[in-house]
């Protein structure tokens, strides 16, 4: 793995972005992240790559589209290594919440690596507060991974070890699939999941329903609660994070990150349908820095415009791979 550039700042994030092979399609990217005024020691967050591109093409994912393979083993695991040994060489992370989280360029479902790196990772490193998050949209061809993804969570990360998301966004079925456009699992069949995958009783955490609330994107909390059972399943609201893909495509956030109560209503009438609500609005210079979730440094580069507050790469200095 060769370095090729890192963007951002150590008080809030750092996006680095490597190339894996010797083609120029073999580029990936991965973040560091804290979250002030939290202290590094308290929690750390890392973001991983699964594959090279996405095959999903999500319509507000700069990450998707391009899909160039899979990556291997190895090849997650060195994203890991490069940021771990940068700060902790000897390999003990003492962060009380060292969260590696698998969202930034892929769906990890559709790759059984994932998997093999998972089953690894608690050997590799000293890390008491490791925590392991899994973001995806539930692809309906993904259901032998995820077979094997509740024995990996019930025999190495147990009590609460481990946080399963399922990205939903809408209730409107078809609106659904024109933002995730790949055949998923039903709401009945996600619920029928998070049963057997969460066990309250042995301290798992919840799964997370996600939505990023977007115009035109109707969500009715009771059909959510139709399927879901709140003692199993929260709700995270986020802002639509400023894309590339979500500009052209015209897509507005209904959650303003500079004010937390335009999320009121949705959170009011999830919490009278008997669910916990988590209103997840990170810092805003993430945007700039191109570190938030669906966002991708390398779209950036070559896209012509970018949208508002997003992507100020040039004010991060680029560094080579001989200075890093």
């Amino acid at each position: 793995m060769k370095i090729l550039a890192k963007y951002g700042n150590d008080e809030l994030a750092r996006v680095w972005v490597a190339q894996m092979r010797d083609d120029c399609r073999s580029v990936v990217e991965f973040v560091e992240s804290i979250q002030p005024p939290i202290p590094r020691e308290e929690k750390w967050v890392l973001i991983i790559s699964s594959m090279f591109g996405c095959p999903i093409g999500c319509a507000m994912c700069d990450a998707g589209g391009g899909y160039a393979g899979l990556l291997t083993k190895e090849d997650i695991l060195a994203q890991i290594d490069t940021l771990v040994s940068h700060r902790y060489p000897d390999r003990k992370v003492p962060c009380s919440k060292f969260k590696i989280q698998f969202a930034r360029m892929g769906e990890p479902t559709l790759n059984p690596a994932v998997l093999e790196a998972l089953r690894l990772l608690p050997s590799i490193y000293d890390a008491p507060g490791l925590l392991i998050s899994l973001s995806t949209v539930a692809p309906a061809r993904a259901e032998k991974f995820f077979d094997e993804l509740i024995e990996i969570k019930e025999t190495l990360y147990r009590a609460g070890q481990f946080q399963l998301q399922f990205s939903i966004h809408t209730t409107d079925l078809e609106k659904r699939r024109e933002i995730i456009p790949t055949k998923t699992w039903t709401f009945d069949q996600m619920a029928a999941f998070g049963e057997r995958f969460c066990c309250p009783a042995e301290g798992d955490r919840k799964v997370t329903l996600n939505f990023a609330p977007m115009s035109g994107c109707p969500i009715d909390p009771s059909v959510i609660r139709e399927s879901f059972d709140p003692d199993r399943f929260l709700i995270k609201l986020t802002p639509l994070n400023p894309t590339l893909r979500s500009s052209e495509g015209g897509w507005r956030s209904i959650i303003d990150p500079n004010s937390p109560q335009s999320g009121r209503t949705l959170i009011d009438e999830f919490t009278r349908e008997g669910f916990d609500v988590i209103l997840s609005i990170g810092e805003v210079e993430e945007n700039k820095i191109g570190s938030n979730c669906g966002q991708f440094i390398q779209r950036a580069l070559h896209g012509r415009e970018r949208p508002q507050d997003a992507y100020e790469i040039e004010r991060y200095r680029t560094r080579s791979a001989d200075e890093i």
